[in-house]
């Protein structure tokens, strides 16, 4: 019976994880964005409608959305992919709990923030 408990409170801890890493992303919504470095920073800071991809090289699911990324990228400007590994930085500003995490940000405010795979069609819906 102790081992179905510690199962139930494996997932219970796992959804709750998951919940709390959603609502973050939901709050970071709206927020101006002005404190991002190097060219994103620029790009933001001129009012651009921009889409960050965050990505690290570990990461299964990335693997999935990043030729969708770069798909996008070959077609529509203002499309960067940031690696974790690398730009640490610009991810912690943006508040990156995981990765795959997609920004989008427009006059200098996260106009949606994404976590986990999304389709071309759903991108595009929010970046056009």
């Amino acid at each position: 019976m102790i081992i179905v408990y510690i199962i139930a409170g494996i997932i219970t801890l796992f959804i709750l994880l998951q919940l709390i890493v959603q609502l973050r992303a939901k709050f970071r919504t709206g927020k101006k964005i002005d404190n991002l470095p190097g060219h994103i920073g620029d790009i933001v800071r001129q009012g651009a409608k921009v889409l960050l991809y965050f990505y690290s090289p570990n990461c299964g699911s990335c693997k999935t959305q990043t030729p969708v990324i770069d798909e996008m990228a070959r077609d529509t400007k203002n499309i960067y992919k940031v690696d974790v590994s690398r730009d640490l930085k610009t991810a912690m500003i943006l508040g990156v709990m995981g990765t795959p995490s997609t920004v989008i940000i427009e006059s200098g405010i996260v106009k949606k923030y994404f976590i986990g795979y999304k389709n071309k069609q759903t991108l595009l819906k929010f970046f056009s």
